[in-house]
């Protein structure tokens, strides 16, 4: 025998750690129009749980479009197109109060995008305003997450959202350095983003978070680590730290000097197998994501933080902001805007979705221009069955450094994640990607599956999600 050959079985293929960012379950791209006759609101929401709902506001205007952006988005509103939207939003609002009928709890709220803080005082004060007027929430008693840039983040803004009861403001700050914020197409200057933080804090807004990205071109260990300790310096709340993808159809994926050229997505469009890659990859630059992430997850956790999932480290200190009787495996989502999503316990809904800013534009032109009738349907969405609940509710309770604990998986479903899905769990088993030190009854990760999040969670995509992923065509 030579001694280049072994009897020994061969060892399994290295596993991709970046090919989809997990956040919801099925991913818009599995969404399909809906017949007229089986999409109206007012149906759809009878005899559903509506005590403890979530509500989720999407403003889809930014300042600028960051190269590594494809959410629904557009860059500028001409004219009077946020009046308009803002309208749009009161109509929806009646449409959807009207389709809830009484007795509508929210347990939380969220202003999302986009940009939020791309509206001006004003119209902050009025979105607000349709959130508690048109529909209900009372704002002030739930917790309200509110998502901004450095460079909307101005005094008059923020005091409006600390006013109307704003308990968290999550900064999409990506890097202090000023040479990768330009690497990364996202035009900003680090005395801004100081400036913008000092705001922040002297407006009084409870919990901090500030949004961090790692795998951006020239990026290193240093730099990343001065990143790091620069949002440090600011003691906040929380962090999330991003690994950088280059999506279809952003400047970034388009740019000539990109030599990464994978599918993979966040809330993206992507055509492919579920792979979500045209080539092989670039294992370079996986493992440079993969050392980055490690280096920075290690960096908080010395500094006291903890893990709450791969991306989000928490301070154990920071204020309880409520919501705990919110879960996300189990109560509605509430959604109104163009590029939001609606949850009921058969169906995920949604308008039309596109990542092009051409069809942006034609999306939120078209949602404008609706009647409060027109509001009271549903276009786009999935059919929630049995076996994909379980996926649902596995998947977001796995993806969380916490775990599953089996008693209420059996409590719910009468059955344990075993039963369901066992060749799923014996190959993450296999691989080292769940903590075998928790006992038959707490179902988690290990540090080594936390880091490949973003490839255990496509693994338990179901068939049909993957067939109407890869089906859809990118617009």
């Amino acid at each position: 025998m030579s001694p280049t050959t072994s009897t020994a079985a061969a060892a399994p293929p290295a596993v991709r750690p970046y090919q989809h960012y997990v956040y919801a379950y099925p991913h818009k791209t599995a969404y399909r129009p809906l017949p007229p006759e089986a999409a109206a609101l007012r149906a759809l929401w009878a005899g559903e749980p509506k005590d403890a709902l979530s509500l989720y506001f999407h403003i889809p205007f930014c300042e600028v479009r960051c190269g590594f952006c494809n959410l629904f988005t557009r860059i500028g509103a001409p004219g009077d197109l946020t009046t308009a939207y803002l309208d749009a939003l009161e109509r929806q609002a009646a449409a959807v109060r009207e389709a809830l009928g009484d007795g509508a709890r929210f347990a939380n709220a969220a202003f999302g995008g986009g940009t939020p803080t791309f509206l001006e005082a004003a119209e902050l004060e009025r979105l607000c305003d349709i959130a508690e007027q048109g529909l209900g929430a009372d704002l002030a008693a739930v917790p309200l997450s509110v998502e901004a840039s450095p460079a909307t983040a101005t005094a008059d803004r923020l005091a409006v959202l600390a006013a109307r009861g704003t308990t968290r403001l999550s900064l999409g700050v990506q890097s202090f350095d000023d040479a990768e914020a330009r690497a990364a197409v996202r035009p900003q200057r680090r005395a801004d983003v100081e400036a913008s933080l000092a705001r922040i804090r002297d407006a009084g807004i409870p919990v901090l978070n500030i949004d961090l990205i790692y795998g951006i071109d020239g990026q290193t260990e240093a730099s990343w680590r001065r990143s790091l300790d620069a949002a440090l310096a600011w003691r906040p709340e929380e962090l999330y730290l991003y690994p950088l993808y280059k999506r279809p159809l952003t400047g970034l994926h388009r740019g000539p000097a990109d030599r990464h050229r994978g599918r993979a997505a966040g809330d993206a469009g992507h055509a492919g197998d579920p792979g979500w890659d045209e080539d092989t990859g670039d294992a370079a630059w996986d493992a440079q994501r993969l050392r980055l992430y490690r280096h920075g997850r290690d960096h908080l956790l010395g500094h006291g933080y903890e893990q709450v999932s791969m991306r989000m480290f928490r301070r154990p200190d920071a204020p309880a902001t409520g919501g705990e009787d919110y879960a996300c495996q189990t109560d509605g989502m509430v959604g109104l805007g163009c590029g939001a999503r609606s949850y009921t316990s058969g169906l995920h809904y949604s308008f039309d979705y596109a990542v092009d800013m051409r069809r942006i534009r034609g999306i939120i032109d078209d949602y404008a221009a609706r009647t409060t009738e027109e509001f009271g349907r549903a276009d786009f969405g999935w059919r929630m069955d049995g076996e994909e609940t379980r996926r649902r509710h596995l998947l977001q309770s796995l993806l969380q450094a916490a775990g599953l604990p089996v008693a209420d998986y059996r409590a719910r479903f009468g059955t344990t994640p075993g039963d369901d899905f066992r060749a799923e769990l014996d190959r993450f088993a296999g691989r080292g990607w769940l903590d075998d030190s928790t006992g038959p009854e707490l179902l988690r990760l290990s540090p080594e599956g936390l880091a490949h999040s973003d490839a255990l969670g496509p693994e338990l995509f179901s068939h049909a999600v993957r067939a109407r992923m890869a089906a859809y065509e990118p617009k």
